[in-house]
């Protein structure tokens, strides 16, 4: 597989923190070893810090490269998606907040998907078993990564912090970064983000 993101300068800090977070949030190096309830929320966890920052176009740097095969060994290259947003998210099944976002990821692909906005998943921590038992659960209706030997999520170093999970990812029409969420993203502040995307086409 193959990920490249660029260097930044001069990120705009969106916000600190994604509004209406709990406890049960993301932190940095979830483990997923404590106590998950049936639906994947826990109260072992504390909350991380939910940055969000956004790139303006004009700060924005190369297109991200990234291909690779998904769980249904299908090949997937985001260079075919260019002409509209990607979202990018970075989870593992065991992870509480991972968890907990997917519903809000999945409604907010389907939403999106007359708009010409597509999703992708990355892991680099479970099998093709969990993982695909994972989307089947919460319906999650995008493909993800099959990131074996984690180098996309290696490749990702210095743009979202590994010990982050989950974290999302928004490029541009053209591939760039336009804006990252560490943390449990919700689906007004992802819709949010797209939307400002999407208003910048000509």
């Amino acid at each position: 597989m193959n990920l490249r993101f660029p260097e930044f300068t001069g990120p705009r800090r969106r916000g600190v923190l994604l509004g209406g977070m709990a406890a049960v949030l993301v932190l940095a190096g979830c483990s997923g070893q404590d106590a998950i309830t049936d639906d994947g929320v826990t109260s072992g966890y504390v909350a991380g810090d939910g940055t969000i920052e956004t790139w303006a176009p004009a700060e924005r740097s190369e297109p991200v490269e990234l291909s690779g095969e998904s769980y249904h060994e299908e090949p997937v290259d985001i260079a075919d998606w260019r002409g509209g947003p990607v979202v990018l998210n970075f989870w593992y099944a065991e992870c509480p907040p991972c968890r907990a976002e997917a519903p809000d990821l999945a409604q907010v692909s389907q939403d999106y998907a007359d708009d010409g906005v597509h999703f992708l998943g990355v892991n680099h921590t479970n099998d093709a078993g969990t993982a695909l038992a994972f989307e089947r659960r919460f319906d999650v209706p995008y493909p993800s990564l099959h990131d074996r030997d984690a180098e996309g999520v290696a490749a990702v170093q210095g743009v979202v912090p590994l010990q982050a999970m989950p974290s999302t990812v928004v490029l541009d029409a053209e591939g760039r970064v336009a804006a990252r969420v560490i943390g449990l993203v919700e689906a007004s502040t992802l819709s949010g983000l797209l939307d400002d995307v999407l208003a910048e086409a000509p």
